[in-house]
Formats: C-alpha cells, sequence, structure tokens
C-alpha cells in the first residue's frame, strides 16, 4: 500500500492530454502538435475494435500509425485500447463513459485535459500556466471538484479562399481534477472559466463527412432538419444573411463571420484584433463570480465547509 500512495504522489500535478481516436483520426495531425511539446503525456483512446459510439466500424490507415511513431520524438504518446462501445447505451452514453474511462487510465491527482480531435489550441502554454494556478485543487479532487473551461472559436466552413466562422465564441469543458462526467466533457460541477481559445474544426468537412459524423455523434438525435440547407448555401458574398446556423438548437449561433484567409498566424491575428471574438476581464469576472456564488450555496445546503473548497 505505502509504494502505491508513493507512486500517486510522485505521478502527481502533471498535464495529461486525453483524445478520443476514432474515424476522423487524421485531424489529429492538427490538435497533437499545439499541445505535445507542454503536456506530460498524451493518451488516445481506441476503441478494441475500432468501433463509434453508434458501432459502426472504422480503419486506420498505416500512414497515421507512422506519423504518429515520427512525430513522437519525446515517448510521450500512448494509445489506449479499450472496450468503448455497449450496444445498450445511447451514442452519448458511450461518449461520457469513454470519456471518464480515458481520465481514469491519466489518472487522479492531475490535471485531466481532454481535446477533441477536431480542436487544436492557439496557445497552450498559455493554458498550463493557468491551470497552474490552480494546482491547490490536485490535493483532494474528489472534495473539490472543479472543471477548467476555454472558448472556441467554430469554423463553420472552407471556402476555395478564405473560411467562415461562427461569430461568437462559445464555452468548452477542456480540463478537471475530477472526472465524474455527467454528459460528454461537463461533469456539472463548478466552472472556472478562462480566456483560452481554441479553434474548432467541427463542420469544416465534405458533405459527406459531415453526415457520417453526424450519424455516430453523441447528440446523433438532436439534428436540426434545416442545417444542411444553410451550410450548403453559405458563402462569402451571402454569410452575413444567413442567421441561426447551430446543428442542434438553430438560435445558438446566431450568425456567421469570414476570415478571408486560412493561415493559422493570421487568423490568430485576427482573433485578438475582433471586438466580437475578444473575452473581456469583465465577462469572465461575471461569470466566475457565477460560478462561485453559485456553488457556495450548494455547499451551504450540503452542510459543507465552504472554506475547505479553496
Amino acid at each position: 500500500m505505502i509504494n502505491i500512495v508513493l507512486i500517486q504522489c510522485i505521478d502527481m500535478k502533471k498535464i495529461q492530454v486525453g483524445f478520443l481516436m476514432s474515424y476522423d483520426y487524421e485531424k489529429l495531425k492538427n490538435s497533437i502538435p499545439p499541445v505535445y511539446e507542454e503536456s506530460d503525456k498524451i493518451y488516445l483512446a481506441l476503441d478494441e475494435k475500432q468501433r463509434t459510439w453508434k458501432g459502426n466500424r472504422f480503419e486506420i490507415d498505416d500512414s497515421f500509425i507512422e506519423w504518429l511513431k515520427t512525430f513522437d520524438v519525446d515517448n510521450k504518446i500512448e494509445i489506449y485500447r479499450d472496450n468503448f462501445y455497449l450496444p445498450e447505451l445511447t451514442t452519448l452514453q458511450n461518449d461520457t463513459r469513454e470519456r471518464h474511462m480515458l481520465s481514469q487510465k491519466m489518472g487522479l491527482g492531475n490535471w485531466l485535459i481532454q481535446i477533441d480531435a477536431d480542436e487544436f489550441f492557439i496557445d497552450f502554454r498559455k493554458f498550463v500556466e493557468t491551470l497552474k494556478k490552480y494546482d491547490h485543487f490536485l490535493t483532494n479532487p474528489k472534495k473539490q471538484p472543479v472543471q477548467i473551461a476555454g472558448f472556441l472559436i467554430n469554423i463553420y466552413k472552407y471556402l476555395d479562399e478564405g473560411l467562415l466562422y461562427v461569430n461568437q465564441p462559445t464555452k468548452v469543458m477542456l480540463a478537471t481534477n475530477y472526472p465524474n462526467y455527467k454528459n460528454a466533457r461537463n461533469s456539472k460541477e463548478r466552472v472556472i472559466y478562462t480566456d483560452n481559445i481554441l479553434l474548432h474544426e467541427c463542420l469544416s468537412r465534405t458533405e459527406e463527412e459531415l453526415k457520417f459524423k453526424f450519424e455516430n455523434w453523441g447528440h446523433s438525435a438532436e439534428l436540426n432538419s434545416e442545417f444542411f440547407d444553410k451550410w450548403k448555401k453559405a458563402n462569402a458574398t451571402n454569410f452575413d444573411t444567413i442567421k441561426d446556423v447551430f446543428y442542434l438548437d438553430p438560435s445558438i449561433w446566431k450568425e456567421l463571420g469570414h476570415f478571408p484567409t486560412q493561415n493559422l498566424n493570421d487568423i490568430k491575428n485576427h482573433i485578438k484584433s475582433s471586438d466580437d471574438l475578444k473575452l473581456s476581464r469583465s465577462f469572465l469576472r461575471k461569470k466566475n463570480f457565477g460560478q462561485w456564488f453559485k456553488f457556495l450555496k450548494i455547499f451551504k445546503r450540503s452542510k459543507i465547509n465552504f472554506e475547505s473548497y479553496f
């Protein structure tokens, strides 16, 4: 028992990053490099029979495995194979279950970061610096569960020149100290909002690829029936006339913006200078005070000493 405790202490407070490896595995070539240097370990969760959450099978080209071996110069990446598909569960339930199993593999006492294959960080080093400010939450995760959130710039559609994006960042749960997930990455514990930004290639695919994604996705039953018509006709000249474009509840994404380039550095500069995409300090303070106050009341009702939460 003593040896186990010692090993757990040695392994604590690491930056553990997990990705789900599925039919869109090629996108990992974009999402892994931005986090590689600052990560202590990277896990790729892959179903042992290469099935989606709906049970459909997919193949992984040998060239991708060769790319992983070549890229992983510090031997940080591990493919974690397990049974991530149970036919009696819904796609969303399988999604949540896989994320929980992946985080258990990464180990309590560490920052457990989960990034989807179609998300990539603008500045992962900055995010790691943010996490380290909250390392005290790693001492007793079960009694101090938190989620660290950032924001996504959702890429709506690639064009021949440039791309369309959703003109309002959306929150995303990125890290937790205690992975008691209730709904995909959301554990419904207290959220600490940060100004860290990721680009999200959720819809930047062909129509065929999008249909496959939605059929095998955790929210497949909730798809907005008007989504594809709007997505197909959107372009650089009419994007400002197309409204309510989210693939579930349409009103969540109210309008589109346009980047005249696909160059990542140019896009970063555009984000920094755009009033619509900025995350002000007052906005974050308001969000975080709301979370603090909400969980203050919860702890009081639960007769938990709130001071021990910090």
